[in-house]
């Protein structure tokens, strides 16, 4: 494993954000949903394309609090430009579980 300075991890945008809507992302070539993340007042709503399906209905995501990366540069996928990478950690079986606050914290809360 490579080690990096405290100062890369910080250059890291990690914010916490609330999900608004999830829909399925017919057009993706494997399984994913398109969401919509509200981070706040500072960074506003944010779509992203994530591959979550194994473990998450859409009706079960929305207002559920995630972790996302929003200093990445936009990503075309197919029709969408996701603004905004939400992160999870590969379970036993590779499906993607949400990393997500275990408190409800204000939005667009940095990770420290």
């Amino acid at each position: 494993m490579e080690t990096i300075g405290f100062d890369d991890f910080l250059k890291v945008e990690l914010r916490v954000g609330r999900v608004l809507s999830a829909e399925v992302f017919a057009t993706a070539r494997k399984p994913a949903y398109v969401l919509q993340v509200d981070f706040g007042a500072e960074l506003g709503v944010l779509k992203s394309s994530a591959q979550i399906t194994v473990h998450y209905r859409p009706e079960e995501l929305v207002g559920r609090l995630v972790v996302g990366v929003v200093n990445f540069p936009k990503k075309q996928i197919g029709p969408l430009m996701s603004e905004c990478l939400v992160t999870g950690f590969h379970d036993a079986d590779g499906a993607v579980a949400l990393c997500v606050p275990d408190r409800d914290v204000p939005l667009g809360t940095k990770l420290l």
